[in-house]
């Protein structure tokens, strides 16, 4: 509950930044995949360290060290303080890389030579990444999963055009009405999140088994970590101590900042397609990298295992709904920020089933996976350069992940910050799609 209030509080001002002084582009800021894979990189790498250390120190008699908390009502002990600030100060780091790229304008030049034999694998491969969670949120329930499928795609869909008469608003000028709006399409997302969770909850009161959890997430105690949570508490610096900067952090962050720049402009470029608006200029893209590293700056200071980037989720929701409004995504920055100062209220959103997750997953991603093959479109794709560059830099980046996933042993340059570097780059598919494109599409003739 703590660190996912402290994460909300980063994301929400990250998100009112973006939308006001950044990209100004209606999207909300979260933390992405692209934190979670080199930070789980680094903590893996951490953690049988601290295990050795533990039991060492556990072996020798009278040395048995009693876990110390860093603050009041925390449950983070020992190792794992060192290891979560380790990780902070990787998301540190990332923050000011992001500046770096944004205020030198490579974010905005990289852009300008992104064309559509780069755009169409990145952003194909930004939705396919995510099959792996979908799946493992949806097999908790398949039923609960589906039906809010069902319930998304028949109301953004089938029912897309339906306008209920008692949704209308008054024109500005002349003071009649305008017809009522799609409002079925409008709240597509929505209204069968909400369905669902209610189902649940009914579920849940009568009793009736419904819920099938693997053993490791069984384990979680969410009821505790909510219930015992404090109602009020603001975020500062250093509360758990400050980021620890270490050569292994220095390189999990570079690794960080890099994968999530090539998913934030990806999803510049989404969001804009599918609200049929211009594509992005150049220094609008340097800002909104500007304010994406403000927001990790402080999402690593507040001891938060993961920065702000935004969010590919929100952008294809943002495509189903076509309600492109800026002041609605900043109402929403409100709610994070005032979640973020309420550890037990932002606890009550890891009671939204897994199932509900994963649905929401498999409608929101395939419409990255659909933007990302229209743009074939502007290209020869009878052309055989182009037929390799696509295949290629899309089989690679679904291949290298689950290679060095089996077999992470096999990468070792003697130099273990080198080695979690190329570690946590190779494990994202998006850097290796837009990389693998982008240096085929500038260097091959044709």
């Amino acid at each position: 509950s703590e660190l996912l209030a402290r994460s909300l509080f980063a994301c929400g001002i990250s998100t009112v930044l973006q939308t006001s002084l950044g990209s100004r582009l209606p999207l909300v800021q979260i933390p992405s995949f692209e934190y979670l894979v080199p930070a789980m990189v680094l903590s893996s790498h951490l953690s049988p360290v601290y295990a050795r250390i533990t039991s060492l120190q556990n072996s020798l008699p009278g040395t048995a060290m009693a876990s110390t908390c860093p603050a009041p009502h925390c449950a983070i002990t020992g190792s794992r303080v060192a290891s979560l600030r380790e990780v902070s100060g990787a998301v540190l780091v990332s923050g000011l890389v992001q500046l770096v790229l944004g205020v030198s304008g490579m974010c905005g030049w990289a852009a300008r030579h992104c064309g559509p034999m780069v755009l169409a694998p990145s952003l194909s491969i930004i939705g396919l990444s995510a099959y792996k969670e979908a799946a493992f949120f949806c097999s908790t329930n398949w039923g609960i999963a589906l039906l809010l499928v069902l319930l998304a795609v028949t109301f953004s869909q089938h029912l897309g055009s339906c306008r209920l008469p008692f949704c209308a608003w008054p024109q500005a000028q002349g003071g009649s009405m305008e017809p009522s709006v799609p409002t079925l399409r409008t709240f597509s997302v929505l209204l069968p999140f909400a369905g669902v969770c209610i189902v649940c909850a009914i579920l849940s009161h009568l009793h009736i088994p419904w819920e099938s959890l693997d053993l490791a997430v069984a384990q979680l105690s969410w009821a505790n970590s909510t219930f015992h949570a404090p109602w009020l508490r603001i975020p500062y610096a250093g509360e758990w101590g400050w980021p620890l900067l270490t050569p292994r952090a220095l390189a999990v962050g570079i690794a960080m900042a890099i994968g999530c720049s090539m998913n934030s402009v990806g999803c510049y470029v989404l969001c804009g397609r599918l609200l049929q608006a211009p594509r992005l200029a150049p220094h609008a893209c340097n800002r909104g990298l500007c304010t994406e590293g403000l927001g990790s700056l402080l999402a690593g200071l507040l001891g938060t295992p993961g920065g702000t980037a935004a969010s590919i989720a929100n952008a294809c929701a943002t495509g189903l709904t076509q309600a492109g409004s800026r002041p609605s995504v900043q109402v929403s920055a409100l709610a994070c920020v005032v979640l973020g100062m309420s550890p037990r209220l932002a606890g009550l959103l890891t009671r939204i089933p897994l199932a509900v997750h994963g649905g929401v997953l498999c409608v929101t991603y395939a419409v990255a996976v659909g933007t990302g093959i229209s743009y074939f479109q502007y290209a020869d794709i009878d052309s055989g350069r182009n037929i390799f560059i696509v295949g290629f830099a899309m089989f690679m980046a679904l291949l290298v992940p689950r290679w060095l996933g089996a077999a992470p042993a096999h990468l070792a340059t003697g130099w273990v910050p080198l080695d979690l570097l190329f570690l946590s780059l190779l494990m994202v598919p998006v850097f290796l799609t837009g990389f693998l494109s982008f240096f085929l599409e500038n260097t091959v003739s044709g």
